[in-house]
């Protein structure tokens, strides 16, 4: 667990309409499903001041690379980072707490790395096994202690969450797989008058 008294942020995956609308090519069934744990992180955090950065997957305005041939498969994601299927969910949208954009399934950039100043990073959204592990898996190789919270996170199926889970779990201890449950007691413990 984290470090007593220690500053941590929560990051904000994708929780978009991209994949949370059924009728959506990118759908993720179990989406609805987390939007109530990641709603008690985002208020936990909230309520003990601290950080929360949100996340949204955009299309690059030209792709390159391999990107050609994914956006080749994929050709309705090529719409503007303003577009309706880019917005977050009503349930995130306004909150507070920067957003960032990328056109990569990892959000481990410079723009994220500047936020996490601790070292402290806690991880919910989707999907687990695209933009999840590889936002994890980054931030890990780069020195920050990263908590996954597995019941607020949805994969493309459950098998591909549970492998997924399993594993980031082999890179402990600089990634763990935690609980809601346990990530808000920790922040009680943290914050709590000594």
């Amino acid at each position: 667990m984290t470090e007593a008294g220690k500053a941590v942020r929560l990051a904000v995956i994708d929780m978009q309409h991209v994949f949370g609308d059924p009728g959506s090519q990118w759908f993720t069934p179990r989406f609805a499903e987390v939007v109530r744990p990641i709603t008690d992180l985002v208020d936990t955090f909230t309520a003990f001041g601290q950080g929360i950065t949100f996340t949204r997957f955009i299309a690059p305005a030209v792709p390159h690379g391999a990107w050609r041939s994914y956006y080749q498969r994929w050709p309705f994601a090529l719409q503007p980072p303003q577009s309706p299927i880019y917005r977050l969910v009503e349930e995130f949208e306004g909150r507070s707490g920067p957003t960032v954009d990328a056109t990569t399934f990892g959000k481990w950039d410079a723009g994220l790395d500047a936020q996490v100043p601790s070292g402290e990073l806690v991880i919910a959204g989707v999907s687990t096994d695209c933009c999840v592990i590889s936002t994890a898996l980054a931030a890990a190789d780069a020195g920050v202690h990263v908590q996954v919270v597995g019941d607020a996170c949805a994969g493309v199926d459950d098998d591909s969450h549970r492998q997924a889970l399993h594993v980031m779990r082999l890179y402990g201890p600089l990634i763990e797989v935690v609980s809601r449950e346990q990530v808000i007691d920790q922040l009680g413990r943290d914050h709590s008058p000594t």
